[in-house]
C-alpha cells in the first residue's frame, strides 16, 4: 500500500472523471487525505471518504479563502466557483463536520503571505486575521484530538511561532523551507510532507537528513504534477509513486522501504 496525504480529489478538476481516477487509485492500492480548503470543499471530501473505503478526509478553512476586504481575492478554476468568494470562518460547522469518522485532521490551515496587500497597515491587518483564524482552527483540532495539515507559504516564522504555543500533532504540508526551519517543526514533532514541489524545490538537504519516520509522502493533487509524467497533465494520487521514487533515490534505499515507512507514518498520526 501506498499513500497520498493531501489530494484534492474534491476540487472542480475531477468532476469529469473523478470515478475513473477513484478506480485507478483502488487498482494501484492508493490510500488517499482528501482535503478540504474552505466549508464546501471540506465537505465534499467528507462525502468521498464516506462513499470510498480508501479515502480519508481533512476539514478547514485555508489562508487563501478568508474573507477580507484587505486585497482581492483570487479564484482557481480547478478549484472551483465559489459564491460568496471569501468565506467568514463558522468553527460550528467545522465542529459538526469532524463528527464523521472519516475526518482524520483539521486543514488544510495555516498561513499564507504570498498574494498580499501593499502598505503596511493593510499587510499587518491582514497578517492578524489569517492568524486568527489559524489559531481558532489550531483549538479546534486540540479540543477535538486531531492533527493538523498546515500550510505555510512565506510565513514559516509566524507559522513556527504559532504552533510552538500548543501541543499538537501534524504535518506541514508541502514543506519547501530550509533544512533549519524543518529542523524546528522536527522537534515539535511534526511530519513534513513531501510532494511533486521536489522537483521544482531545492529541499534535497531536509529530505537526506530528516529521519525517514517523520516524512509523509503527498500529491497535492491536481496540482505540482511530477515531470515525469509530462507537461499539462494533471496530477493524481497514483503519481505519488515519482515522489516515493526521488525520496528514495535522495536517500539511498529501495522505494518498497519508502513507501512502507511512509504509510505506517500515516497511519500513525491520522489513526487509520
Amino acid at each position: 500500500m501506498i499513500i497520498d496525504t493531501h489530494s484534492h480529489l474534491n476540487f472542480k478538476a475531477y468532476d469529469a472523471d473523478r470515478e475513473e481516477v477513484l478506480k485507478r487509485n483502488l487498482e494501484k492500492g492508493v490510500v488517499c487525505i482528501d482535503v478540504g480548503t474552505k466549508y464546501e470543499t471540506s465537505k465534499k471530501a467528507v462525502e468521498l471518504a464516506t462513499q470510498n473505503e480508501n479515502i480519508f478526509s481533512a476539514i478547514g478553512l485555508h489562508p487563501i479563502h478568508i474573507k477580507t476586504d484587505l486585497l482581492k481575492l483570487r479564484t482557481d478554476e480547478d478549484e472551483g466557483d465559489f459564491a460568496p468568494l471569501g468565506e467568514e470562518l463558522d468553527i460550528e460547522k467545522y465542529r459538526e463536520l469532524a463528527k464523521n469518522k472519516k475526518v482524520v485532521a483539521i486543514g488544510e490551515v495555516g498561513l499564507d503571505y504570498y498574494y498580499r496587500p501593499k502598505t503596511k497597515s493593510r499587510l499587518e491587518g491582514f497578517k492578524k486575521l489569517q492568524k486568527e483564524v489559524f489559531e481558532k482552527q489550531l483549538d479546534l483540532a486540540v479540543q477535538l484530538n486531531l492533527p493538523v495539515i498546515v500550510h505555510c507559504r512565506m510565513s514559516h516564522d509566524d507559522t513556527i511561532e504559532i504552533l510552538s504555543k500548543r501541543n499538537l500533532k501534524g504535518v506541514i504540508h508541502c514543506f519547501t523551507g530550509t533544512w533549519h526551519q524543518a529542523q524546528k517543526y522536527l522537534d515539535m514533532g511534526f511530519y513534513l510532507g513531501i510532494n511533486g514541489i521536489i522537483f521544482k524545490f531545492d529541499i534535497d538537504e531536509t529530505i537526506k537528513n530528516a529521519p525517514l519516520e517523520k516524512l509523509l509522502t503527498e500529491t497535492d493533487c491536481p496540482y505540482l504534477t511530477p515531470p515525469q509524467e509530462g507537461r499539462d497533465v494533471r496530477n493524481e494520487p497514483i503519481f505519488v509513486k515519482h515522489v516515493i521514487a526521488k525520496i528514495s533515490d535522495l536517500r539511498g534505499m529501495p522505494p518498497e522501504e519508502v513507501s512502507s515507512q511512509t504509510y505506517k507514518n500515516a497511519k500513525e498520526l491520522f489513526n487509520i
